[in-house]
């Protein structure tokens, strides 16, 4: 028989979320093992002092999420990334402003995301929650903050990645990779397109498959290195 679960009851029922806590501040460390701990359906299952301890925590224990701190000592976050995201846990990278180009470089070593050190409990679970699923794992806009910011590690005249597997995608596929790469949220794309937010989800998953990537941060990057988007273009500009 079918059953109608509470919100709470669901909760209880459902896995909880396994983070690891990567950092070389202890402190800092323990503000977030603090909010995450009075979460019901996150549990901290390890915490790491540098990069190197990372990838060593993530062989021994089971975690679905990594928060990754960029400048640490033995070995940094980025390298760090590198060796844990292949068929690993996603990872989130904990960056400062002046710190950007390094989240830059981590999520084209494959982590899934990125967020400031500062920001606040409510927006440390949402990310965490949002990687995990698999949605989006940044604001469409951060992500278009950090591209702008950074647009000399990206080409300005010819493609440097082959455009052979962008001819693989429809042309409709195309269109909702552009979209996507100029800061578009499924719902912004959906109604642009006149089609239903599980299309563009549809597009999505297909445009990850075919171009053999993680997420979408890594799909609006490649869209950038491919010159498929031109730098500059916000989310209002063609």
């Amino acid at each position: 028989m079918s059953e109608h679960l509470t919100d709470d009851e669901y909760l209880e029922r459902r896995p909880p979320i396994r983070v690891a806590l990567v950092d070389d501040q202890e402190l800092v460390r323990a503000g977030f093992r603090m909010v995450l701990d009075a979460q019901p359906d996150i549990d901290v299952v390890g915490e790491a002092g540098d990069g190197a301890r990372a990838v060593e925590l993530v062989r021994s224990t089971v975690a679905d999420v990594v928060l990754m701190d960029v400048r640490m000592p033995r070995m940094d976050g980025i390298q760090a990334t590198r060796l844990i995201s292949a068929g690993g846990p996603k990872i989130i990278i904990l960056t400062t402003f002046d710190l950007d180009e390094y989240a830059f470089a981590a999520i084209k070593a494959g982590a899934s995301g990125f967020m400031l050190k500062d920001a606040g409990p409510a927006q440390l679970i949402e990310a965490i929650k949002a990687v995990h699923s698999g949605d989006a794992v940044v604001a469409p806009s951060t992500t278009r903050r950090l591209l702008d910011r950074f647009a000399v590690h990206l080409p300005d005249g010819e493609p440097v990645v082959s455009d052979g597997a962008l001819g693989t995608l429809t042309t409709r596929e195309t269109e909702v990779l552009h979209l996507v790469a100029r800061g578009l949220s499924n719902a912004e794309i959906a109604e642009r397109l006149f089609v239903s937010d599980a299309t563009v989800k549809t597009h999505m998953g297909r445009i990850l498959t075919k171009l053999d990537l993680r997420d979408r941060v890594q799909a609006v990057v490649y869209a950038y290195e491919t010159g498929l988007v031109k730098q500059g273009h916000n989310s209002h500009g063609e």
